[in-house]
């Protein structure tokens, strides 16, 4: 090509570029956003397509850029865009299409749930659910398979716990599966049985894989529905990013495709769960990012224990209410040194979940031996829930450089059972964002969905207040361990983005980064901390594009 030839196509090309461009003031906003440390309020902002041109600070001159399309925002609350650090977002897509049983308040309420579900989709091979917590319940006992085979004697039935970690089978689903009395829980899993030795119906963790092997897996394009509906539900609730806990090959693929296509609602930072098919592969292949950075992955997800409710979250000492038991770990020191090693070697942040102390005190330790050697340093290694911790090793966050990731409303839900599963000493190092924030931690917010509501309203209030939505207990449960409304705000916005090596393009609204950000009809900052929970979301923009609107739902992509 000629000199004079390129030139003209270049010129061409920036012109055609600039034509593209649309700027977009919005002002007459009630704005916070972190500037460095610091919390400001602004009163306007404008962006050019998915970036921010410029934030205008309470009491600056509001200057309208020329052809700007101008948006009055009506002193509406405008913050950065929220950032769940821990979901789980296929697993949230498929519970939206399946029986929920969050909040029920018996085993028989289940059943029935379940039962109504089933008469609505008549067609399904199994009938599959998610939700169900024994602790709310009256009895406080697991669930048993009777129980549904009176409903469902010929149908498998599998129905998942709340926290993922234990899953409640039928006598079918058992067959079907070649469940017997004499069935043997693989490493780091239990099969509940009864005094005589027969299966009950409930798993506990790596267990569950003896029903979930024979279950039909959902097709891509079932998966792809799934991830499309929760995105655009997620959005609706003021979630502009996610960090997508524990996706394999297949996720990893259909997320290209979403972002290939421009079909992304919200942006997804994706964690390789390891173990998986070809995880070693992926891992070979190095961190990805898409061309629009809808969706990164650049670190991985390994899993050190099970869960509290479940009692198999891994203690150092036996559960106070369970004699003799200390929970599980999933996997042996050797395997989860291999696959720290191998992650941090290839250049991916490690994020491991640990819920018991003594799971915590293990990884803390591993990560420790493996920074040493790494090859690659500050990615910002991280602890998925961090939940019960012994007083010792919380210092040990930050002199590690390790980010918490932790979910402030599995504190308030388990606050009825955890002082009798752990006991009052051990309690004192329990969802302890106050000791970790005292000593320099950071910590990144999420909900853990589906095991929890994704709303981050639900999130950011209990940090704020120890309470549950009835306002209980009065002053808060360990009130010590609360939060200011600006550490929330924060934990939920640039410390999650930070969590996610993203804070310089999300998590606050500043010049150059992107125009991801949410509009409230109420200012959180100062309306009573009582009600936060029940703030609703008026739009959302990622990207510089309205996602969902409260008034014109057709928005959502």
């Amino acid at each position: 090509m000629k000199k004079t030839q390129m030139i003209t196509a270049i010129s061409v090309l920036l012109i055609s570029t600039q034509l593209m461009a649309q700027t977009t003031l919005i002002k007459n906003v009630n704005g916070y956003t972190f500037i460095g440390k610091s919390l400001k309020q602004f009163s306007a902002i404008s962006f050019t397509n998915d970036t921010i041109d410029k934030v205008y600070l309470q009491g600056e001159l509001v200057d309208t850029p020329i052809d700007a399309v101008v948006i009055n925002g009506q002193g509406q609350t405008m913050l950065p865009g929220l950032i769940d650090a821990h979901g789980h977002v296929l697993g949230y897509g498929h519970s939206l299409l399946r029986v929920d049983l969050v909040n029920t308040f018996s085993e028989i309420d289940a059943v029935n749930r379940t039962i109504s579900y089933s008469k609505k989709n008549p067609s399904l091979e199994w009938i599959q659910g998610r939700g169900w917590n024994q602790v709310k319940w009256s009895n406080n006992t697991f669930p048993n398979a009777k129980s549904l085979d009176k409903a469902f004697p010929d149908k498998p039935v599998w129905l998942r716990r709340v926290d993922g970690h234990a899953g409640w089978a039928n006598s079918k689903a058992m067959a079907l599966a070649g469940i017997t009395s004499a069935s043997k829980a693989p490493v780091g899993g239990e099969i509940i049985k009864d005094n005589n030795g027969q299966p009950t119906g409930v798993f506990i963790d790596n267990a569950m894989d003896l029903i979930i092997a024979s279950i039909t897996k959902p097709s891509l394009t079932e998966d792809k529905i799934a991830l499309t509906r929760a995105m655009q539900s997620l959005a609706s609730l003021g979630l502009t990013s996610v960090h997508d806990a524990g996706i394999d090959e297949k996720n990893i693929g259909l997320y290209k495709t979403l972002a290939l296509e421009g079909n992304m609602t919200i942006r997804i930072n994706g964690m390789l769960y390891l173990p998986s098919p070809n995880w070693q592969q992926q891992l070979e292949q190095g961190p990805y990012k898409s061309t629009d950075e809808m969706f990164v992955m650049h670190s991985v997800k390994i899993q050190a224990d099970g869960a509290l409710g479940s009692r198999g979250a891994s203690l150092i000492n036996e559960y106070s209410d369970h004699s003799g038991h200390k929970g599980l770990l999933l996997h042996d020191n050797k395997n989860l040194q291999h696959y720290i090693d191998l992650s941090m070697n290839a250049g991916f942040q490690v994020n491991t979940h640990a819920i018991g102390d003594n799971a915590n005190k293990l990884i803390l330790d591993l990560y420790q031996q493996a920074i040493k050697k790494s090859k690659t340093k500050a990615l910002r290694h991280r602890i998925e829930h961090a939940q019960v911790l012994r007083l010792e090793d919380i210092p040990r966050f930050s002199s590690l450089n390790i980010i918490a990731s932790m979910q402030a409303t599995h504190a308030t839900s388990d606050k009825n059972m955890a002082v009798s599963r752990l006991g009052k000493e051990r309690i004192q190092g329990a969802y302890a964002w106050r000791k970790l924030l005292d000593s320099n931690a950071v910590i990144a917010a999420g909900s853990d969905f589906p095991v929890e509501s994704p709303n981050p309203f639900y999130g950011l209030h209990a940090s704020i207040t120890r309470q549950d939505h009835k306002s209980l207990p009065i002053g808060g449960w360990y009130a010590d361990e609360k939060m200011t409304r600006t550490e929330a705000l924060r934990s939920f916005t640039l410390d999650a983005a930070f969590a996610g090596h993203q804070e310089n393009i999300i998590g606050s609204l500043e010049a150059g980064k992107k125009a991801d950000f949410i509009l409230l009809d109420n200012d959180i900052l100062t309306m009573p901390a009582y009600k936060i929970w029940q703030e609703q979301v008026l739009q959302t923009w990622v990207a510089g594009k309205k996602v969902f609107s409260a008034t014109d739902v057709s928005t959502a992509k």
